[in-house]
């Protein structure tokens, strides 16, 4: 069976591309490259033995993505991720964000409906929660006033989903809020590879131990929590991955209980900055430097998932430990490194 992985050649999607082929499913990559690479798609191939077809446009492009659908028209399903995704840069660029966002998603939705694709698995965040009033959240939680404009996308994103649904019978759709991934793939082959300064911690946790950046920024340490610095719930991306090929089953076999559903993926357990980066410490033998600066526009206090509905309803659980996710951020790391040496990637 065929599926469509938008931003495929990106962090989370790289790695559902490896557990879907793992799992049996051919894979077609969609990706602009804007934020990731097309080596990737080697290391895909050289993990699971099986080299993805890859595509590269911009889905907001109307035209192209329609001509996409046209010739693909066997898709029995689309895991669309392709979108930009930093908190901080939304808030400076929000236009950006709203227009890359939303006009892909709709332009996918379109050509979906006209091509009979029925199922959707959409890349959510725990942002659409915002600063929640209760702790652990569950996905009865009320959706709050967004706190960046990334995450009004991933709002607004999900509400036109559900329009989209009402409006046609034949679509359906599960939205996977996902709280903090961190960590890479066993094989070091790929992980998360930001181009540029990073804007998500374990990167530039990593890329500070081996030197790339002078220090790491610990954005406020006096917020109310133990350690004054904010709370996540950190997912190894594996499981994350996993967690695509779940639901992705789930749809082709019918066994939704509505046309729209929503999943926490988390694991449950919250932790701020400085027991990562004492993890990061802890697993790698490297002493790291980093500084206390203050608040960053956009974030949130402190959240974390109550994963009981998606272990329950999905027979899905996030098993790695956050000593596993540093670990194996770092070892991706050093291997990137390493292989970016010798062949000037």
């Amino acid at each position: 069976m065929k599926i469509l992985v938008t931003g495929g050649t990106g962090y989370i999607g790289s790695h559902t591309v490896v557990e879907l082929q793992q799992q049996g499913f051919e894979v077609v990559i969609v990706d602009n490259l804007s934020n990731s690479q097309a080596w990737i798609v080697d290391a895909i191939a050289q993990i699971t033995g099986i080299k993805p077809h890859f595509e590269q446009f911009d889905l907001a492009d109307r035209a192209l993505t329609a001509d996409f659908f046209r010739r693909h028209n066997d898709l029995k399903g689309v895991i669309h991720f392709a979108a930009y995704k930093a908190v901080g840069e939304s808030v400076e660029k929000p236009l950006m964000y709203y227009r890359n966002n939303l006009v892909s998603l709709m332009n996918i939705l379109e050509s979906m409906a006209a091509n009979g694709v029925p199922n959707l698995v959409f890349s959510s965040s725990c942002t659409v929660y915002g600063q929640p009033d209760e702790l652990p959240v569950s996905e009865k939680a009320p959706i709050k006033k967004a706190e960046s404009p990334y995450g009004n996308t991933k709002q607004i994103s999900e509400e036109i989903i559900q329009d989209t649904l009402h409006a046609d019978k034949r679509l359906n759709a599960i939205a996977l809020r996902y709280f903090n991934p961190i960590g890479a793939h066993d094989s070091a082959l790929i992980g998360e590879l930001p181009l540029g300064v990073p804007n998500n911690l374990v990167p530039y946790i990593t890329q500070t131990a081996i030197g790339l950046r002078p220090h790491l920024n610990v954005f406020g340490s006096d917020y109310n929590t133990p350690d004054g610095t904010p709370i996540r719930d950190y997912i190894h991306v594996v499981d994350l991955a996993q967690a695509h090929v779940v639901a992705v089953k789930r749809m082709i076999e019918g066994r939704m209980k509505a046309s729209f559903e929503v999943f926490n993926l988390g694991t449950g357990t919250g932790n701020g900055v400085l027991e990562v980066i004492n993890s990061f410490e802890r697993v790698s033998g490297v002493k790291l430097n980093y500084k206390i600066v203050g608040r960053r526009a956009g974030d949130v206090e402190k959240v974390w998932a109550d994963p009981s509905w998606s272990n329950q309803e999905l027979g899905w659980k996030a098993k790695r430990s956050l000593d596993e996710m540093t670990a194996s951020a770092w070892k991706w790391e050093q291997a990137y490194r390493a292989r970016a040496k010798e062949t000037n990637q």
